[in-house]
């Protein structure tokens, strides 16, 4: 891999699974588009990527509306361009609550952040990739099933994974990968100090993508599988 002179945009990177995937890249080479609900959010990030000498630009926008997501994707074309990769990483969960309680409200929120958020980020810049033959998308879901409770959150995660494989037939034989990436159970803010995985679990498995042919087009894929994975050990 030569991450050198590489841009990647990773949403939801102000902390969490986010965070490390920026630090990860950063490591390797790669400058980023660090991403949170503020700027003023980004800023530990942002030293973290930079203290490995990375690049860096920080977007303080919501993804709660779709003016929110329009305000990053013009900040991005503005600045660089289009990016050589993108992490649909921003996510927000429902609270625990009855099954039957969650308004229609809640479900609307729960598919613009999980779900409108990182279509809209595809359909702005995927077509560009497409045109420079190169590119990747790594989507982040869930396989949280079974759990009524959540049933907007895991439903919302489940069409991330729906949209990705649709899309990657749209890809195919293009040179741009686009994949979908589980976490696993993380502790973080999300999903809670109960969670058997630590956060820095989701490296290296989180780049797979990056590695060509490692992870196939259309991919569904547990970053927890690719934790010895010594290809990733770059």
């Amino acid at each position: 891999m030569e991450l050198l002179g590489k841009w990647a945009l990773i949403t939801g990177s102000s902390r969490g699974i986010g965070q490390q995937i920026a630090i990860a890249l950063a490591k390797r080479g790669c400058d980023i588009v660090i991403h949170g609900r503020t700027a003023e959010n980004c800023t530990e990030t942002q030293s973290a990527a930079a203290y490995y000498g990375a690049q860096t630009y920080v977007i303080g926008s919501p993804v709660d509306s779709e003016s929110g997501v329009q305000a990053i994707i013009d900040f991005v074309k503005h600045e660089i361009g289009t990016p050589d990769f993108i992490f649909n990483n921003a996510g927000i969960q429902n609270e625990w609550t009855d099954t039957f309680a969650n308004s229609i409200d809640v479900w609307k929120e729960q598919f613009q952040v999980n779900l409108f958020s990182a279509v809209q980020i595809c359909n702005a810049f995927l077509p560009s990739m497409i045109e420079r033959k190169s590119g990747v998308v790594v989507n982040v879901t869930s396989d949280i099933e079974g759990v009524p409770e959540m049933a907007s959150y895991g439903s919302a995660k489940w069409a991330v994974r729906k949209m990705t494989s649709e899309f990657a037939v749209a890809l195919d034989d293009s040179g741009v990968t686009i994949a979908a990436m589980d976490p696993g159970w993380i502790r973080t803010d999300l999903g809670g100090p109960e969670a058997p995985n630590a956060v820095e679990s989701v490296i290296p498995g989180a780049l797979a993508p990056l590695v060509p042919g490692l992870v196939r087009n259309g991919t569904v894929y547990s970053a927890q599988l690719f934790f010895d994975e010594p290809k990733l050990q770059f």
